[in-house]
């Protein structure tokens, strides 16, 4: 079960790298057939916490990715329960053959962490962007595809992918963010949870934008406008029961991600939507058509239009 965190605006204790490594090692506590694997990024990814607390169970394979999962699905052939990280765009399109061959393909697991999707790359700029990452991700058959929002989201979804087998993808920043959920929380592969209810509009969002989406919420609620917030972390597979039965009686569906309005989160939501005939005034709210830049994340995050005010103005828009 999850309860959402009273507070808000409080960031979590520690970067969100930090809580995922901190999570390896637990699982590794657990199951001796656990291992990470890293892209030259331990210091910046803090998987040398990994190392310390289990120097065996660490790969350092260096700046070459598409080698990386290459190793960890051999690693998996051979019953080991290897995790792997790199920025986002390098942990998808640019090793997506390894992964849909040696790993989907090939019936091994491979758990797999990009960092700093979308606008929260920052500084490192649009060779380090990835607005597509969840797009190729779930083109894969049977691939597991999720969009944590903070630290106990997070970690709670290493531990659970410790636990089964075949390809797992999650995104999310390095740095902490924001609270959404209490610590204890639990949560459940393939099932969203709403986070607000709300009469009028419903948001369908994933990721660290939980937080905005639900500051534009508030905002609105003041304002006479009632909207309901779902948290559909876990983008493939998809509620699509919640979906269906939380758009009832709703005037209007919007979804809102870190992502290409191209084959991310608002594709599957417009996907189950009209496969079921559902008839309702629906918008993608995300990037269309764009290339990342550089800049720091809050200026990124304005640049795309990925604010709570700009999701305030969609929502006011589609209204009317």
């Amino acid at each position: 079960m999850f309860k959402v965190c009273e507070n808000r605006n409080q960031k979590g204790e520690m970067d969100l790298t930090a809580s995922i490594a901190n999570a390896v090692v637990e699982a590794i506590e657990e199951n001796d057939k656990v291992i990470q694997l890293e892209a030259d990024l331990a210091g910046a990814s803090k998987t040398n916490i990994v190392q310390k607390a289990f120097p065996d169970h660490f790969i350092q394979c260096g700046i070459a990715e598409a080698n990386m999962i290459g190793v960890a699905c051999g690693l998996s052939s051979e019953g080991y329960i290897p995790f792997v990280h790199t920025f986002g765009p390098f942990a998808t399109r640019r090793v997506f053959d390894q992964v849909f061959l040696s790993g989907a393909y090939a019936h091994n697991t491979i758990n797999i962490y990009g960092s700093d999707p979308g606008f929260t790359v920052g500084p490192n700029g649009g060779t380090h962007t990835t607005w597509e990452d969840v797009a190729l991700m779930r083109t894969i058959p049977n691939a597991i595809v999720c969009d944590p929002c903070d630290e106990v989201q997070a970690k709670w979804l290493v531990k659970e992918f410790a636990k089964m087998e075949g390809v797992h993808y999650f995104r999310c920043n390095r740095k902490a963010v924001r609270n959404v959920y209490e610590p204890g929380s639990t949560f459940e592969i393939g099932k969203g949870n709403i986070v607000k209810a709300g009469s009028d509009v419903l948001v369908i969002t994933a990721g660290q934008l939980i937080s905005d989406a639900l500051d534009a919420a508030q905002t609105l609620e003041e304002q006479g406008i009632s909207v309901e917030v779902i948290d559909m972390f876990c983008i493939k597979p998809l509620d699509e029961e919640l979906i269906l039965s939380q758009v009832q009686n709703k005037k209007a569906v919007i979804t809102f991600e870190n992502h290409s309005i191209t084959g991310g989160l608002g594709s599957a939501v417009a996907e189950t939507l009209m496969e079921h005939q559902i008839h309702i005034p629906f918008k993608r709210h995300g990037v269309n058509e764009q290339f990342g830049q550089v800049g720091t994340p809050d200026f990124l995050q304005k640049e795309f239009k990925l604010t709570a005010t700009d999701l305030i103005h969609t929502i006011k828009s589609v209204l009317k």
